[in-house]
């Protein structure tokens, strides 16, 4: 991956060295490459795993090489702490997946699979009521927009702080806060309607999805 990277990017230039000038201000090579391997090393699984619960698994590798390329290209942009450069190269992700989208759905959210979602401690019951909780966590979170999908697992999936939810979407921090309480709402709703409808099922254990 990163030799790939190093061949594709060859043609890099530092400003400045186009008129046989030496950079002043900008790091070395080494330091570019030691920063950009730190990255990689800390974001790239998280982001292998952001990508695979909103694309097909066979098209996730390719999105987070495309990411992290440009995470290398625009080395200079992204910001200096490392959970804040994640939350930088999640928002890439979206947008890559999103542009490769046609017309009106590029703007569109995100729908995100519910593989990894819904850890239960297994102290809540019997193993029938804990079977009986997913199947109402899973069979709620398909009655969700995608919009809500996505403000939900930034959040529980992802591990993101609010800001950093908010960098993601493009939006502001109290605009997703608003986004992720709606969310959370219509979600206890249809967990609610679909236990109702199941006399074995449990209500869903604090701490699983909110």
């Amino acid at each position: 991956m990163l030799e790939n990277l190093g061949t594709a990017t060859t043609h890099f230039v530092v400003p400045g060295q186009e008129q046989g000038m030496e950079p002043t201000s900008s790091p070395s090579p080494l330091a570019r490459e030691q920063r950009f391997r730190e990255i990689y090393d800390a974001v790239y699984v998280d982001l292998l795993r952001f990508i695979r619960r909103r694309v097909h698994p066979s098209h996730a590798e390719d999105v987070a090489g495309e990411v992290m390329l440009i995470a290398w290209r625009r080395l200079d942009d992204l910001p200096a702490t490392l959970s804040d450069a994640r939350a930088w190269l999640f928002g890439v992700a979206r947008n890559t997946i999103q542009n490769a989208r046609r017309g009106s759905d590029r703007r569109a959210a995100l729908t995100v699979r519910l593989a990894e979602a819904g850890t239960f401690d297994g102290d809540g019951g019997t193993f029938s009521e804990l079977v009986a909780q997913r199947v109402d966590i899973a069979s709620a979170w398909a009655q969700l927009s995608a919009s809500d999908q996505e403000a939900i697992a930034l959040t529980v999936f992802d591990g993101l702080t609010t800001p950093e939810a908010a960098t993601v979407l493009g939006i502001s921090s109290a605009a997703y806060r608003l986004r992720l309480s709606r969310a959370r709402r219509t979600l206890r709703r249809h967990t609610s309607s679909s236990a109702a409808g199941n006399p074995t099922a449990a209500a869903a254990p604090e701490g699983s999805i909110p």
